[in-house]
């Protein structure tokens, strides 16, 4: 009885002593006896009337209940302190005091311990039930000949230059017929246009018609001045024969086409020069795409590049890459490619508008490869997510070369076999960012009262 009594006794001592050296301490915050993720900047009661216990520096960090059956407290010494915690849905958001989400969902603490297991840095650990919220997806970078890459634009049609023609004369007068009177009028190599009255052109014949009788230099010089006024040999074949000058002279077509433009009309004076018709050949016509600046290395001369109007659902007319013009757009950074059509039926006309596709070359040898999916690009680096198992993922920068519209090849940064983040990478690779940017988060930071002495971010009795 005796040996009890002095055990008892000695309880309530060393009792004593441990709430006479945490008198002397000042606590970080209270938190709920139950280890519920409730707490308080001050001594308080629960529901049930239990204190709230008071969570010293020092102290193993805090166990922390998220369901139903409380967790095990984590182990360990400061080592094994909470840093931060972050978003459970790997946002760039992070909390130096336990918090939920708009959806609920509390915060996931982070350990000062964390990756320290031989981990790479930036690592990001997800739990099982995280995996299957986000819809983590992984494939297996493999060997494979990525396929050639098709490119897309958009383009118009214009006419063929190089078949182009202006039809003018040579000498001033008056219009005093048109053969051809409408724009669009399809015209003949050597047919005739209109015929002009000239006084010049009927004192040019009646010179050529003296200097015949006469003969030798004189009448070559003439024959020669009315080539040179573009007088058709016809005429100058039936000046001979009847020995009488023409009133008027006929402007022929030089070349077979379309009249695209008539700015004249019967009845006007014209002068040397003027020009009296366009014509346009439509037997084939350029179509000039806008290629963007980072798909110009797929295409070059040569390269067969198909064209869908929506003049004519269901078609596709083929080209060929003829010429890529020698500058880009400054304000859309996009590259001319010309491609010749044909066109033998002459449904397809100036300013239609087409979608392009040109046939990408071949692809390259066997090499690593991996979806495009599980690339992130950044524009200064491109990063895979590499899944380590158990819930581990590794950022991993790599080099890409050729891209295929689904595979893409990976120049070095993976072996084949690697499993790769194809879905919801995006949310890991924040998180791991997150991760680098606040490795050494707790590394001298401490929580810091506010005016009111509370902990910052502790709400009496309000969960957060």
């Amino acid at each position: 009885m005796r040996k009890l009594v002095m055990r008892a006794a000695l309880g309530f001592v060393l009792i004593g002593i441990a709430r006479a050296d945490d008198s002397d301490r000042q606590p970080l915050y209270y938190q709920d006896p139950d280890g519920q993720p409730f707490y308080s900047p001050g001594p308080k009661k629960n529901a049930d009337g239990k204190d709230y216990k008071p969570i010293f520096e020092d102290a193993p960090a805090p166990r922390v209940v998220t369901g139903p059956a409380p967790a095990s407290a984590p182990q360990g010494g400061a080592g094994h302190r909470i840093l931060y915690y972050r978003n459970p849905m790997g946002l760039p958001d992070t909390s130096p005091k336990p918090k939920k989400d708009s959806m609920g969902m509390d915060y996931i603490p982070v350990y000062a311990d964390e990756g320290t297991d031989g981990d790479p840095p930036g690592t990001v650990r997800v739990s099982p039930g995280r995996l299957q919220t986000l819809g983590v997806r992984t494939e297996a970078a493999e060997m494979r000949s990525t396929a050639a890459r098709t490119v897309r634009a958009t383009g118009i049609l214009e006419f063929d230059e190089r078949h182009l023609a202006t039809v003018t004369t040579k000498v001033s007068g008056w219009i005093e017929h048109l053969a051809v009177a409408a724009t669009g009028d399809p015209v003949r190599r050597g047919q005739t246009l209109a015929e002009i009255y000239s006084p010049d052109l009927v004192a040019s014949e009646e010179e050529y018609l003296v200097a015949a009788r006469m003969g030798g230099a004189v009448g070559a010089a003439s024959i020669q001045r009315l080539s040179a006024l573009d007088i058709p040999e016809a005429e100058i074949a039936r000046l001979r024969r009847t020995s009488r000058a023409s009133r008027s002279i006929a402007v022929v077509a030089p070349a077979d086409g379309v009249v695209i433009d008539k700015p004249v009309q019967q009845g006007m004076r014209v002068d040397a020069g003027q020009a009296l018709y366009r014509t346009a050949d439509l037997s084939s016509v350029w179509l000039i795409a806008q290629v963007q600046e980072q798909h110009i290395g797929a295409i070059a001369p040569g390269q067969r590049a198909h064209a869908r109007f929506v003049a004519f659902p269901g078609r596709v007319f083929d080209g060929v890459v003829e010429f890529i013009y020698p500058s880009l757009s400054a304000e859309t950074r996009t590259a001319r490619v010309r491609i010749v059509i044909p066109n033998s039926d002459g449904v397809l006309r100036a300013a239609m508008f087409a979608d392009v596709e040109f046939e990408g070359p071949s692809g390259a040898g066997p090499m690593v490869s991996v979806p495009n999916s599980a690339v992130l690009d950044s524009g200064a680096r491109q990063v895979v997510l590499i899944a380590r198992g158990e819930g581990r993922f590794e950022p991993r920068q790599v080099h890409l070369g050729a891209r295929g519209d689904e595979w893409v090849q990976v120049l070095d940064g993976i072996k084949p076999g690697e499993l790769v983040v194809v879905g919801a990478n995006f949310l890991i690779d924040a998180e791991s960012n997150l991760r680098a940017a606040l490795q050494g988060f707790a590394d001298g930071a401490k929580p810091a009262p506010d005016r009111q002495g509370a902990k910052p971010g502790l709400d009496q009795g309000v969960k957060p």
